[in-house]
């Protein structure tokens, strides 16, 4: 996982996004078969990411064994990215609770001197 994070911030500081969302499947796929920090409900969010249009990329985030994961998908596709997801995981789940947060990337922590 280590070299892999190295990898996407690599991928991010280039602008490949192919290249991260391949990132991203592999370490979910990792957290889930060599760490088993995933679930049912969570997988079945990050496949419905994945098969969704616009999805670069997709893999669970926090500290596993909930129900959040994280998506990489081409602005112009967002909207129906997200009912998509949403439709597809509720059909999966048996129409537990989801939600989808929308945001675009951003600098990172900085550190500033204040006078």
């Amino acid at each position: 996982e280590n070299a892999r994070t190295a990898a996407a911030a690599e991928a991010m500081q280039r602008g490949d996004g192919p290249r991260l969302g391949a990132l991203m499947v592999q370490s979910h796929q990792s957290l889930r078969d060599d760490f088993e920090v995933s679930g049912e409900t969570l997988d079945a969010m990050v496949q419905a990411a994945l098969a969704a249009p616009g999805c670069l990329g997709a893999r669970m985030t926090g500290a596993g064994f909930g129900g959040c994961a994280v998506a990489l998908v081409e602005a112009a596709m967002a909207d129906g990215f997200i009912a998509s997801v949403l439709g597809a995981y509720r059909a999966v789940s048996g129409g537990g609770p989801a939600a989808a947060y929308p945001s675009l990337p951003a600098p990172g922590v900085t550190c500033r001197e204040l006078l």
